[in-house]
Formats: structure tokens, sequence, C-alpha cells
């Protein structure tokens, strides 16, 4: 049997996603900045999928700017909303994705801003209090908070943050690429600035995404070179991209209440097969479905003697998942986001991310290879 539980990274295409892309490649080829015929066609196809997007997230397509994926957008968001309105200072966490972090540490050892980062628990649960005390001891800042953690699935509350960030004037991104599609988001009413897409995580193609600017907020290009993106965004538009990632989300919006409930049930049957069948296990980050992200589970197992070796042997079975440890060491390449967590370095960590396609029988070989490698090791 061959199983994919590594969805927080790319998820397979829709068919019907595959269907939408077909049709316009063969047959809209024109470029759409172009004034003639072919190029006005195209253009529609492009303002239409914008319009799609912006329709089911309750926002104008004037706030929708098409990107070539997350990072992109992130970056965008992070070094445009603090250059282009002036800030020195920026509030994130040791637990964000990577193209948050890194870009924040850029800029802080250019010498651009100051950077805090908030407290959060041993779950990944973020500390408000401490963040409201970042808000107000500091000028206007940029806060940068994933709304789900892409390795441990814990969620951040949205709304509470975005009220903290309006009371002190501060520009609020979340990097929302794992619950773009996965939960909905009304951006008429949640006091987020920025927020992220990328297509590959909701079942469209690679290389697209989207950032969605708050009006209330002005920014200038990132990428220059072109008028493309309403003057945004420099380069000729994705449109095969573009269309395949409206229709993924526009198939996201429409089954998405199914989809949560089969996923979070399949989630909830996997943890309560690993704790009947592998002694002493563990779960990094919240379980909980009000506060865990439904298509990840991380899982932490008591077999440190195949720490190096458990993903390798899992590939070998047949299942694909992601994995990480602690970093016990300032050379050891980990995670640092259960480093930044307190995980157990001696422990080896595997990230299982579900997705509609996987079922019941998958999980149950899955457990039952787990059991037969951390026995081996007991």
């Amino acid at each position: 049997m061959r199983v994919y539980f590594d969805n927080a990274a790319t998820t397979p295409i829709d068919p019907e996603v595959l269907k939408e892309m077909y049709k316009v490649m063969e047959n809209n080829y024109g470029n759409p900045s172009s004034i003639h015929a072919h190029g006005r066609e195209v253009r529609s196809i492009v303002e239409k999928a914008r319009k799609t997007v912006a329709n089911l997230l309750h926002t104008s397509p004037a706030e929708i700017f098409f990107t070539s994926g997350g990072t992109e957008a992130d970056n965008t968001a992070i070094r445009c909303g603090i250059v282009d309105n002036g800030l020195k200072h920026a509030i994130s966490s040791r637990l964000e994705h990577h193209a948050v972090i890194h870009t924040l540490e850029a800029m802080q050892k250019a010498g651009s801003i100051k950077l805090s980062f908030v407290d959060t628990d041993d779950k990944g649960n973020i500390d408000y209090t401490h963040l409201e005390e970042l808000l107000k001891g500091n000028d206007r800042s940029l806060v940068s908070l994933m709304h789900a953690n892409n390795e441990v699935g814990t969620l951040s509350d949205m709304e509470r943050i975005g009220d903290l960030c309006e009371h002190y004037n501060a520009i609020y991104h979340s990097d929302t690429v794992q619950t773009m599609g996965h939960y909905r988001h009304d951006l008429s009413k949640l006091k987020a600035h920025f927020m992220v897409c990328a297509a590959h995580k909701l079942h469209g193609p690679k290389g697209v995404g989207f950032l969605h600017v708050n009006h209330k907020v002005k920014i200038k290009p990132f990428i220059y070179g072109g008028s493309q993106e309403r003057n945004m965004r420099g380069g000729t538009e994705n449109v095969y991209g573009i269309v395949g990632l409206a229709k993924a989300l526009e198939l996201a919006y429409a089954n998405m209440d199914e989809h949560q409930n089969q996923i979070q049930a399949l989630k909830t049957y996997m943890i309560g097969q690993l704790k009947e069948n592998v002694p002493a296990i563990e779960f990094n980050g919240e379980v909980d479905p009000a506060k865990s992200l439904y298509t990840v589970l991380n899982v932490s197992f008591p077999c440190s003697d195949m720490a190096d070796m458990l993903l390798f042997n899992l590939d070998i079975a047949g299942i694909s998942a992601s994995g990480g440890s602690a970093c016990s060491s300032g050379s050891d390449i980990g995670s640092h986001v259960l480093t930044a967590i307190g995980g157990d370095p001696t422990r080896p960590s595997v990230r299982f991310s579900f997705s509609k396609y996987n079922t019941k029988e998958e999980v149950d070989y899955t457990v039952s290879k787990l059991k037969e490698l951390c026995m081996a090791y007991v």
C-alpha cells in the first residue's frame, strides 16, 4: 500500500481543477496585458478568477493580488508593509514559517527594524497578554502571526489578534497558507491587513497564490517590471495557475463542512489507534479540535534509538510523511518549531497531514507499521 500523509507540504490536484486549467491551456493563449482580442479574452479570465476568490472571502476584487505562492505573498506583506508604512518594530513568534521568520530576521540584521518575539506555551499557543505588552511598549508595529502552525497545527485567535492590533494601531499580517480553503475567512469582518494563500495547499496547482491587501493599508510593489496586477506586481500572470487556484478555492468552500468532518474524524481515529497500539505516545501541539488544525497531527514517538531512521523506514513501507526533532545542539538541523515549544530532542517526531482523499484503511496500515517499527526498538 502507498499512503500519502504529507498534505501540509502539498496536496494532489483535484481532477475538477485540472479540467478547468486544461480548458484554458488548450483555448486561451493570449497575453492578458495585450490590448488585442486574444489578450482581452485572457484578461477577462483572470479577472473572473479574481472575482471568484474575492466573493468567497467577502472582499473586493481590488484587494486580491495574485502571486507565485505563499512565500512571495508573505515577503511582500512583511517587507512592503514595514517599509512603505515607515514601521520600525515588528512582532512575531519563533514558531512562524521560514518565509516569515527569515524575512523579519533579515530586516532586523539590516537594521531596518527591531524584532520582538511573543511568548508561546509548550503547545504553541500565543501568550496574548505578552502580545499586548509588546504592542503597548513599542511604537506602531507590524504583527506577523500565522493562523495555524504548519508543523504542529496549533491555531491562533485571529479575531483577538485583530482587535489588539486595531486598538494599538498596528498592521496585522497572518500567514494563512495552511487554513485558506480549510476554514471560512470573512475578510469583511476580520481585522487583518494582509492574508495569504498558496493554491497547492488546497488541491490546486503549485506556483500560484494570492495576497489579500486590506484597503486600509497602502504598499508599493515588491516585484517591479510591469504594470500587471494593477501596478502591484510586475510579470506576466500565471493564467492557468490562477484559474486553477480559483477553482480549487471554489470547490473547497462548496464542500468545506463535509471535508472538515471527514478529515477531523480521520485525525481523531488515528489519535485513538496510536494511543492503543504504540506505548508512551505523545503529541506535539494542540489536538483539541477547537484549538488545532484538523489536517495536521504531529506525533512524538518513544523509540529514540530509531530517530534517524523512522521516516526512512516509513518511506520504505510506502508511507509519505514529514518529520523533525527539536535541536539538541547548535549543530543539529532540527525543527525550529519543536525547539521553540520545548520538544524532547531524544524523541523522533513525525507530522502526518491529511486530505479529503485519505482513508481509515490508510490510517490502520500506517499505525500497524509504526507499531512494528517501535516494537523492534523497545
